[in-house]
C-alpha cells in the first residue's frame, strides 16, 4: 500500500514532463517530415517518410510541387548563410559567458575574502543594481556603444560582461570556504591573482558550472540588444535569424524549415545542460546550503 502511495507521487511528475517535453517532439519529428506530411489534417508526432529535405532540398527554388528551399539555402544576403549566423551566436555567448564568469569571480573572491575600507558598500552597490530593469538599460547603453563607435561584436560582449547576480551567486559560494587555504597560498608566497586562480576557482568549479549554463543560455536566446546594435546582416546572430525567417515563411509547406532551424538552434545549449548536469545541479544545491 505504501509503496503503490510512493509511486503515485510520480504522476503529476510525469504528467508534467509529458507536456514540457511534447513540444520539443513536435520540433524534433517536423524537422524530418516532408511538405506532404507537414500538411496532414490532423497533425501527427510520428515520421512516416524521413528527410533532409528541411535543411537542404535539391528541388527547393525551381517550383517544384511539394519542395521549399531548406534552411542552409536561405539567407541569402550572407556569407556562409545560417551557419554564418550560427558561428556568431556561439562566439558572442562563449566570449560573454567565459569573460563573464572570470571578472564576476575575480570581484567575488575580492569582497568575499579581503577586507577593506568600504567593501560593504561596494557590495551593495553592486547588489542594487540589480534592482534596475534591464530594460532602462537599452538606450544609455546605446548611446555609449554608439558614441565610443564599438564594432558589432564589441557592442554585443563588452556591455554583457558585469553581472552582478553572478557575483552575489560566488561570493556566497566563496563565505563557505576556509580562510585557512588562502593563508597557506599567502605563507607559500602566491600572489593574489595566483590564489584566485589556483585555490579558488577550483574549489567553487560547480558554482562556476551552474552560473556558465545560466549566462550561456540567456546570450544564446538575447534578442533585444543584438537587434538593436546589430546593423550589418553578416553580424546577426540565431535569435535574428530565426524572427527574419519566421516573418518571411508562412503556410504549413514551410513549417518544417522553421522546425529545422529551431531543433539546430537548441542543440548547444541541450548539449551544454547534459554534459554538465551534475556540476550544475551541485552547484546549485551547494550553494543554497552554504549560503
Amino acid at each position: 500500500m505504501l509503496r503503490a502511495l510512493r509511486y503515485s507521487l510520480y504522476i503529476p511528475v510525469i504528467i508534467l514532463a509529458c507536456f514540457m517535453i511534447l513540444p520539443y517532439v513536435w520540433m524534433f519529428t517536423g524537422s524530418f517530415k516532408t511538405v506532404a506530411e507537414l500538411s496532414k489534417t490532423p497533425p501527427t508526432f510520428t515520421v512516416d517518410e524521413p528527410s533532409l529535405n528541411n535543411f537542404y532540398d535539391p528541388l527547393g527554388g525551381t517550383n517544384t510541387p511539394g519542395h521549399v528551399e531548406g534552411l542552409f539555402q536561405r539567407f541569402r544576403d550572407t556569407d556562409g548563410g545560417f551557419l554564418r549566423y550560427y558561428a556568431n551566436s556561439l562566439f558572442v555567448s562563449f566570449s560573454v559567458t567565459m569573460g563573464a564568469i572570470l571578472l564576476a569571480s575575480l570581484v567575488a573572491y575580492v569582497l568575499a575574502k579581503h577586507s577593506f575600507p568600504g567593501r560593504q558598500f561596494f557590495f551593495l552597490l553592486f547588489i542594487s543594481s540589480m534592482m534596475i530593469p534591464w530594460q532602462v538599460m537599452l538606450i544609455p547603453g546605446y548611446l555609449i556603444v554608439n558614441r565610443l563607435e564599438m564594432s558589432t561584436f564589441a557592442s554585443l560582449i563588452i556591455p554583457a560582461l558585469p553581472k552582478a547576480y553572478i557575483m552575489f551567486f560566488l561570493r556566497q559560494y566563496m563565505l563557505s570556504l576556509p580562510d585557512e587555504l588562502i593563508d597557506s597560498g599567502r605563507i607559500d608566497g602566491a600572489s593574489e591573482l595566483r590564489i584566485w586562480w589556483s585555490i579558488i576557482m577550483p574549489l567553487i568549479r560547480p558554482a562556476l558550472v551552474a552560473m556558465g549554463i545560466f549566462l550561456f543560455l540567456a546570450e544564446w536566446n538575447n534578442f533585444v540588444w543584438p537587434l538593436i546594435v546589430v546593423q550589418e546582416a553578416q553580424n546577426r546572430t540565431l535569435p535574428l535569424a530565426l524572427s527574419l525567417l519566421n516573418s518571411s515563411l508562412t503556410g504549413a509547406s514551410t513549417q518544417g524549415v522553421l522546425m529545422a532551424a529551431a531543433l539546430l538552434t537548441s542543440l548547444p545549449t541541450l548539449i551544454l545542460f547534459i554534459v554538465f548536469q551534475r556540476q550544475f545541479v551541485q552547484g546549485i544545491a551547494l550553494t543554497g546550503v552554504k549560503g
